[in-house]
């Protein structure tokens, strides 16, 4: 069992020693070097990854050539390109370490088992889930409700440590921006 993957779980749900014994039965580690993909577009995405160190990225390449940042994945949290894992299609995303990081590697299979008899781990994959939407629909109304520059100021306000680890454009893409127009506000300091 991976103590900082326990210690994650209990802060949401009572998981019984039955039930992380169960989870963490085909559990694979995976040390991952800077810019190495765990998936690339056309694949298919089988794998959910709990990020015990460093940080991955969940990016689109768009029509026009650029990438566009959708998810990041850092210590103490999951990441997975949730449409092809669950509708079993060829992913249209890549996710790829933007540094060095450790990751535990659980199988889309593997898990619905695990949930099938555990509740409490059900339970902590639904609370996840929920936090994830909540997330998604903050950062939509965010960029409705900021300027450009608000909402840039705003996500750095809220992730400071974040903002120090990640190259600038890539939260320039994430926040849906150019990395000139990140520059130029930064340059307004």
């Amino acid at each position: 069992m991976n103590p900082q993957l326990t210690e994650h779980i209990k802060q949401f749900a009572s998981p019984t020693e039955e039930d992380l014994a169960l989870l963490f039965e085909e559990v694979e580690y995976k040390a991952v070097g800077p810019k190495e993909f765990l998936l690339k577009e056309g694949q298919f995405c089988k794998f959910q990854y709990f990020v015990l160190k460093g940080c991955l990225r969940l990016y689109q390449i768009n029509d026009r050539g650029n990438e566009q940042i959708f998810n990041f994945g850092i210590p103490n949290w999951w990441i997975t390109d949730l449409d092809s894992l669950i509708n079993h299609t060829p992913a249209k995303k890549y996710i790829q370490a933007t540094k060095k990081c450790e990751v535990l590697k659980f199988s889309r299979v593997h898990l619905e088992k695990v949930m099938a008899v555990s509740p409490a781990i059900c339970n902590y994959f639904r609370i996840l889930l929920e936090k994830v939407k909540v997330a998604d629909q903050r950062k939509m109304e965010y960029s409705l409700k900021f300027s450009g520059e608000e909402l840039y100021h705003h996500f750095c306000s809220k992730n400071p440590a974040f903002v120090q680890e990640v190259p600038q454009y890539m939260i320039a893409s994430y926040l849906g921006f150019t990395p000139e127009f990140i520059s130029k506000i930064r340059g307004k300091k």
